[in-house]
């Protein structure tokens, strides 16, 4: 089964400083019937003004995934890390038994990022940070893994059993992807359009919850850049 959630149906709030759309509930937002999917409990879609960001705050029980599309992104916790983050770097977080950190913009233009939540198989983990990199043409026309449980070079470990994967199809192109039967998938579009199983259309910034299914063709027509996560 294919469910669709369109841009328009996220929830909005605008700071000035902060635009944010979340695709579950999250802060200020929630409904008790999208808090999850599977492992996976939030989805932000967030552009960051020059020079702000979240202050230094708590987390406990969560691994939370930062995917910067474009701009930069600075991450200090106390655990002793710091970093700055551009696009082509992924930042995971494990919170486990209990972490604080904060992520400003360290720049003047804005920094626009995915921030993805997902709660853990294994609890009272010792807290721990990672930032990794890919190439970003490295995932043309192909499904290329940053976050697994099954990490590697330039792919982030993730305390999960799932996968998110990038991919940027140039117009015309398709992809099949696979997986075990009673998985789940989850695909954002980032940018341009795509279709699904040629008969489900996607546009910038939709969303697909996938379920019953071990196998997904997606084709794009105008090109598009995509997020796809499999998920237990």
């Amino acid at each position: 089964m294919i469910k669709v959630y369109p841009a328009t149906s996220r929830y909005s709030a605008d700071h000035g400083w902060l635009q944010s759309n979340f695709s579950f509930s999250f802060g200020d937002y929630y409904d008790p019937e999208n808090t999850e999917f599977g492992p996976l409990c939030v989805f932000n879609d967030d552009i960051v003004a020059g020079h702000r960001g979240f202050g230094a705050h708590p987390h406990r029980e969560m691994e939370i995934v930062s995917i910067v599309l474009r701009g930069q992104l600075k991450h200090e916790d106390s655990t002793g890390h710091t970093a700055i983050t551009s696009y082509g770097g992924v930042q995971r977080m494990s919170a486990g038994t209990g972490i604080i950190h904060s992520e400003v913009n360290p720049a003047d233009e804005e920094v626009e990022l995915l921030q993805i939540w997902f709660t853990p198989n294994v609890r009272q983990l010792e807290p721990s940070y990672e930032t990794s990199h890919y190439d970003p043409a490295q995932m043309k026309n192909r499904l290329l893994p940053v976050v697994s449980d099954n990490s590697g070079p330039g792919v982030a470990h993730i305390h999960q059993n799932m996968t998110i994967y990038m991919s940027e199809l140039d117009a015309g192109q398709s992809l099949r992807f696979t997986q075990q039967e009673g998985r789940r998938i989850y695909v954002f579009v980032i940018e341009g359009a795509l279709s699904l199983n040629d008969d489900t259309p996607l546009q910038r910034r939709d969303a697909a919850r996938i379920t019953e299914l071990s196998s997904l063709d997606l084709h794009t027509e105008q090109g598009a850049q995509l997020l796809l996560i499999d998920l237990p």
